[in-house]
This record gives C-alpha cells, structure tokens and sequence, in this order.
C-alpha cells in the first residue's frame, strides 16, 4: 500500500489519507457518546486524532503499535493540529506486515553506522588509561549490546525519541564533555568521558522501540539509571578499573538527572558528575528546541506552542545576518572539519 500522507503535511483545514502507527490510545465520554483519542504517527512526526460518535462505536479496542489508514480532515484544538478522523480501518497482519515500516519510524537524521563509527574513534582516542579503554571496547563490541544500542531510543517523547536517537545523543554528550574537560582541565577526562559513553545506557532495556515504542516492565519498575549500572556490572567485573574509579563511574550514571525529583538517585557529589548532568540536560534541551521549530517551518509563526516539560512556548527569533564571504568560509570550513573527522574516524578505525 502507499503511505499517502504525511504528519508533517497536514496542516490545519487540509484532508489527510494515509497509513499511521497509533502510538496511544485511549476511549473517552462526551455528551454526544464515547469518542477514541488516538495519536497517530509516522517517520515524520505525530498528531492526535479523535473519532467520533457514531463512528467509534464501531471499535471495541484499537491496539497501541497497530498500523491503520485513516482518512480525515484536520482542524486546530489549543494550538495544535488535530485530525477529525471519518474513516479508520486497521490493517491485518499480512498488510501490515507488507507495509514499508521505514515510512512510519522516525529515524535519526544521521548516518547509525557514521555515528557509531565515530563514537568507536572517540573512544579508542580518549581512553588511554587501559581499564577504562578495555571496558568501553568490551562493551561497544559486544554484538548483542551494540545492535541495540545502533537502534535505541533516547525517550518516548520530547527529544532524540527515535531510531537511532540514544546513539545521537550519547555521541553529543562525549563530544560536549570533550569541550568541558579541554576548558576544565582539572576534570578527571577519561571519567567524566565514560559517565557519558554509558550515562543512558540502560535505555536499551528501558524502551521497547519498535512501531509501538513504549516503556518495558523492567523500565517503569527500575529506570535506565539503575538498568545501565546492572548491564555494566559484569563489564566492570573484567575491567581491571580501580574500585574508586569505578564507584565514581557508577555515581556518574546514578546522579546526571541532577535532582531527585528529575529521577536522580543521587544529586551530583562530583565535579566530573556536574559537568555530565549539564551537558546531558544542554543537549537534551536543545534537541527539543530544534525538532519544535522544524515543526513551525521556514516562514509565519515564531512561538511555539505551550510546552509543559519546559513550562513555556519558545520563541524561534530573528538570526544575526551573515555576510556571502563569511557564509561561504563556514560552509568551507564546516565541510573542512567534517572531512577531517571522517579521516580520523578511519584511520582510528583501522588501529
């Protein structure tokens, strides 16, 4: 079947028609009769969706994770899209399974492998203390971990919240800490560089992924922060690493939530753990911003709408001008320092 329409594309007082993964689901009461509040998504983005008596009357259950084609028109609800959903068929196993599910996963923007290939450079650059360089390897180079790893997401919602995202995210973090430990050189580096090597780890256990990603049992009960100290556990055992040293990597992951009302088990007790719970939350905060004004587009609306994990909209302003000479001498020199990198990643490789 052909996808037909885009999240991305429906606009408010346009039709939709096309396939999408309900990533939520939820029956409601109205004074007109029950209603379903879906949201529905696909490899461009999400929307919520409702369908109305006496049409939902027609679904006893609408599975979370099913692929349905839907056909509807859209309005505005708060500040946001919403599709008025007329027609809504769920697609069988045979047609689901036919459906082309890069269309309907968001994925990284990135290149996994380039990302993953980088990440490993890094790794075999930084890490000089042998322990420390043993346990990165052994477990980036675990098969079964690494696979997963490739693929994770980084959350449910609000940033880096697809295929390949906790890879994204992990190589932003190293590459943040880097910064912070060339300009803090009193840091302990390659400590501060493991917290964020392994600080979201645990997210591989975490999440489901998949079309239907959600929180796994283990998730809810224990949380990545204490699933990625397990997951090392037996890494750790084979090291070499110091006692010290690898009671600080465990405090690292334990506390770069910051605050334990934001999920730390322990607030930041280091110097090294600061620095990683800040470069977590810059990344994390900036991802967020970035995919909320794509959402706006090019031209019109500069505000966002109301956001409540950030409890405010953000406004998208007016960027300083640039000059051509100064435009065409970044472009050279962003195209300059990523061939350099990608010739370092190989050569790095190849050691």
């Amino acid at each position: 079947m052909e996808k037909g329409s885009y999240v991305k594309d429906i606009g408010p007082a346009s039709e939709a028609r096309g396939l999408f993964v309900v990533s939520q689901a939820a029956q409601g009461q109205s004074r007109n009769g029950p209603y379903w509040r879906l949201t529905l998504a696909d490899a461009s983005g999400s929307l919520e969706a409702k369908i109305w008596h006496p049409l939902s009357a027609e679904f006893s259950e609408i599975p979370v994770g099913s692929i349905v084609w839907a056909e509807g028109r859209a309005g505005l609800y708060r500040d946001q899209v919403q599709l008025t959903v007329e027609q809504l068929r769920l697609l069988s196993e045979e047609e689901s399974a036919a459906v082309d599910q890069a269309a309907l996963l968001p994925a990284s923007p990135f290149s996994l492998d380039d990302m993953l290939g980088e990440l490993l450079a890094l790794c075999k650059e930084e890490f000089r203390h042998a322990p420390w360089r043993k346990l990165a390897l052994s477990v980036l180079n675990n098969q079964e971990l690494r696979a997963a790893f490739r693929v994770c997401p980084a959350a449910k919602g609000v940033h880096h919240a697809y295929v390949g995202g906790l890879l994204e995210h992990t190589l932003s973090v190293f590459k943040l800490c880097r910064r912070i430990a060339d300009q803090y050189p009193e840091l302990d580096r390659q400590a501060l560089l493991a917290g964020a090597l392994f600080h979201d780890f645990g997210k591989i256990r975490e999440f489901s992924g998949g079309l239907a990603n959600d929180y796994t049992d283990e998730g809810r009960l224990l949380g990545h922060l204490m699933l990625g100290v397990e997951m090392l556990a037996p890494h750790l055992d084979k090291s070499g690493l110091d006692e010290g040293l690898q009671r600080h990597l465990k405090h690292l992951i334990l506390s770069h939530h910051g605050e334990l009302q934001f999920g730390a088990v322990r607030p930041p007790h280091t110097a090294e753990a600061m620095a990683l719970h800040y470069a977590d939350n810059l990344d994390a905060k900036m991802a967020q911003c970035r995919s909320l004004f794509e959402q706006l587009g090019e031209e019109g609306q500069d505000w966002t709408s109301w956001q409540a994990t950030l409890g405010r909209p953000l406004y998208r302003a007016a960027r300083t001008p640039e000059s051509p000479e100064s435009s065409q001498a970044g472009a050279a020199s962003a195209k300059g320092r990523k061939k350099a990198v990608r010739e370092e990643c190989l050569s790095l490789l190849k050691v």
